[in-house]
């Protein structure tokens, strides 16, 4: 069977195609349309009619293209920048009525349970208990979990682009106590996030999208080029090096470095933060780099759950309001066994 997946994302569209035989997507095609929807929001998140128009015209580029190799409509979805727009419906109407693509938004913490997916089937079952962690350019998830999905997912309001935006505000490079204070908040919001990763004890860490595969390269991981079986690993004390290189250069400068995009320059910064930040506070020290994402995670959801599953998802992506991400909540560190009627343990907290 021949799918297609599209993603529309903060920076570009991007669309998988794949034969998935046996539960496995193997791609066939894939392509990518420049969008820089994050660039061209307003003041208040809403999407420019300029850029709806050239959403538009980039799905419909994607379907056709999809057809073009075989594949039945596809799967589309959108990410935290079109999920949080004022105008998000309008977006999605106008996108539908002109392509006749029904073009979805997935809550926060869906896209964490996709991901998730997808890191578990390219990981394998020897991964263990699994942590994963995923920059986007609007939000942050992060996700754990012993099985196919995942036990806990927390979507933040941490993606590279959104956070370049809010705090760099045009500053290039960013003077060192805005980075300072960019890091305190990042350090905020992931307190609790990093409290049940270290309380999990993960055996394997994940990360994945293009944030952190730039972010790996930078620091000395194998080119996209070596294709996706070579194994790529990102250190936390690599990627403090790297944080820091970013820090000291203009983003024009940042886009000459190995690995880092021009698209991706400006926001580089805020995305080496949140990763270096994350694997501090949760005491990882080295990550895995994973090829496969959200996108495969869809594809795999579908085959194994039914079309049912993406109907509800794109129905409920109608509703007057977006779905908004489950608070995490942090389980109770289990007591100590008694034995005898004595503790077995000594008192002292781990």
């Amino acid at each position: 069977m021949r799918m297609s997946v599209v993603d529309v994302g903060s920076n570009t569209v991007r669309l998988v195609v794949a034969d998935v035989e046996d539960g496995v997507p193997l791609p066939v095609h894939t392509a990518k349309w420049k969008l820089r929807l994050s660039e061209r929001v307003g003041p208040r998140g809403e999407i420019p009619e300029e850029s709806v128009r050239h959403l538009v015209r980039s799905v419909s580029a994607a379907a056709d293209t999809a057809r073009q190799w075989g594949a039945a409509g596809p799967l589309a979805f959108a990410t935290a920048v079109v999920r949080g727009a004022p105008n998000r419906l309008d977006v999605l109407r106008s996108v539908r009525a002109e392509t006749g693509v029904r073009l979805c938004t997935l809550p926060g913490v869906v896209e964490g349970e996709l991901t998730f997916l997808g890191a578990r089937r390219w990981m394998g079952w020897r991964a263990g208990p699994l942590a994963l962690f995923d920059i986007g350019g609007g939000s942050f998830e992060v996700a754990f979990g012993r099985g196919r999905l995942p036990d806990f997912v927390a979507s933040l309001p941490l993606g590279a682009g959104r956070l370049t935006r809010e705090f760099f505000n045009g500053q290039d490079p960013p003077p060192e106590q805005t980075v300072k204070a960019l890091r305190r908040e990042v350090r905020h919001q992931l307190r609790d996030v990093a409290a049940r990763i270290r309380w999990e004890g993960p055996r394997t860490t994940v990360v994945t999208s293009r944030t952190f595969q730039q972010l790996a390269r930078l620091c000395g991981a194998a080119p996209g080029r070596q294709g996706p079986f070579v194994e790529r690993q990102l250190a936390r004390a690599q990627l403090r090096a790297g944080l820091d290189r970013l820090a000291a250069l203009a983003t024009t400068e940042r886009a000459l470095l190995p690995g880092v995009s021009a698209p991706r320059a400006a926001q580089s910064l805020a995305g080496a933060v949140v990763g270096h930040t994350v694997m501090k506070l949760t005491g990882i020290k080295t990550v895995t780099v994973c090829p496969w994402g959200i996108r495969e995670g869809v594809l795999l959801r579908y085959v194994e759950d039914g079309g049912s599953w993406w109907t509800e998802m794109t129905r409920s992506s109608d509703d007057a309001e977006p779905a908004r991400a489950v608070a995490l909540r942090i389980a109770p560190v289990p007591k100590p066994t008694t034995v005898g009627g004595e503790s077995g343990e000594s008192g002292e907290s781990g």
